[in-house]
């Protein structure tokens, strides 16, 4: 007698490690933080037409403290590259990196001494987005290859 035929008709049976990816991957809460370009397409997404609601993502937070969603979108100088470090480490457990466009990815067309050739040099990334700027539907594309990482995810692998 398997356990199906046990359990009374309504009832959900799931690990607790499932639940909580689940709920973790649909409720993101991304950081307002823009470095160029790609900051555009990301406004965009925001938007109406494209709508990131349905992720659970609308709500950006202006405070790293209150987001687990970093989106680097653009090019980050040499100069930028502590602050971009600093808001990634204000950020609270469990966090995760999207690298938007060429020059969040790997430097872009900018191959000189002033730009960091690639967000994962400051910060480790969980998903590259290609594109110059990447269009909106390329993002949520990117947004739900994160939350399908985060649902396989370990708790105890996350430290």
């Amino acid at each position: 007698m398997g356990v199906e035929s046990r359990l009374p008709e309504g009832i959900l049976t799931t690990s607790l490690e499932k639940l909580i990816n689940w709920s973790r991957s649909n409720s993101l809460y991304p950081v307002t933080f823009g470095l160029a370009c790609c900051a555009i397409e990301l406004m965009a997404t925001g938007g109406s037409r494209f709508d990131i609601a349905r992720f659970g993502s609308e709500a950006f937070r202006a405070s790293p403290r209150q987001a687990d969603l970093l989106i680097v979108s653009g090019r980050i100088s040499n100069k930028m590259a502590p602050v971009v470090r600093r808001v990634y480490e204000q950020m609270t457990e469990p966090k995760w990196v999207i690298a938007m466009g060429d020059c969040a990815s790997s430097g872009g067309m900018f191959n000189n001494y002033a730009i960091v050739q690639g967000a994962d040099r400051i910060v480790p990334v969980d998903v590259y987005i290609p594109g110059c700027p990447p269009r909106p539907e390329a993002f949520l594309y990117g947004l739900m290859q994160l939350q399908k990482k985060i649902r396989q995810e370990k708790l105890r692998d996350r430290r």
